[in-house]
């Protein structure tokens, strides 16, 4: 779920996980009302919260055997520390961990209980660009041992790269939902095309070819917005028909940014 800061990101989720009571209408986990069935619900699904905090002197191994005590169920804590790269900081204090280190290790208290759902609310956010990869890989093997895995985040880069489908919400509505391909694909999310051409090279009137919509020049940069199979294709053959010098060609695809601006707009909200 992606979404404007103040769409109502966090709201839903704490709505979903039970921490709070929607205003209207009706939320079902796993067939579960999270207001009216919170414990049996707590049983099956893992949280990891936007901002979370444990004791500074309480050791990770303490940490495991703590929230592990709370369910009927629960993960070998040993071999969550391992997959998580955490096995030798077992004996470690809180306050000694790095931030890559805490977030795995709020992770591993998610994924205690074996949940059969797994909410991760802004899991990269503040990460460096080595530990937020990291941190997708581990988001990727929870996926893949079969839990279903519900993701919020400001990064469209992430939410494109890990998620099947994608929720777009803004304003407390629901305004796109889809995977990534066809949220591309659907919203017409035009492609560039971009060249570099002497300054003094006139060049072929493009904007009469199938699918270019408009072109930009600036300098030797020449910008060409479109769409279409052919849209590509028939630029540089025009190109090419009139002899015309150019060089570092490169096309830039739409991306699920493209998609998110042009639903919720570019104007900076608080």
């Amino acid at each position: 779920m992606v979404g404007p800061n103040g769409a109502g990101k966090t709201t839903a989720v704490e709505c979903l996980e039970g921490l709070r009571r929607p205003d209207a209408g009706s939320v079902r986990v796993l067939g579960l009302d999270p207001g009216k069935e919170r414990q049996a619900l707590a049983d099956r699904i893992g949280v990891q919260l936007q901002e979370s905090a444990l004791p500074p002197r309480l050791r990770v191994a303490e940490a495991l055997a703590l929230f592990g005590s709370f369910y009927e169920r629960r993960a070998d804590g040993g071999e969550l520390l391992e997959a998580l790269g955490l096995a030798e900081k077992r004996s470690t204090a809180f306050g000694k961990l790095s931030g890559g280190q805490k977030q795995r290790l709020f992770i591993a208290l998610a994924l205690i209980n074996r949940p059969r759902v797994v909410f991760f609310d802004e899991l990269t956010t503040g990460l460096d660009p080595q530990a937020r990869r990291s941190m997708w890989d581990l988001v990727r093997q929870v996926r893949d041992r079969g839990c279903t895995v519900f993701l919020t985040t400001h990064f469209m880069e992430e939410a494109e790269r890990l998620c099947d489908r994608v929720l777009i919400l803004d304003r407390g509505r629901i305004v796109a939902l889809d995977t990534p391909e066809r949220l591309v694909q659907s919203l017409g999310v035009e492609q560039r095309l971009v060249v570099s051409v002497p300054q003094d090279q006139s060049i072929p009137a493009l904007t009469d070819l199938p699918g270019v919509q408009r072109v930009e020049r600036s300098g030797e940069r020449v910008t060409v917005h479109g769409r279409g199979e052919r849209f590509v294709s028939s630029v540089v053959r025009a190109l090419e028909d009139e002899r015309v010098p150019f060089r570092d060609l490169r096309t830039e695809q739409p991306c699920l940014e493209d998609v998110f601006l042009s639903l919720t707009g570019r104007r900076m909200r608080e």
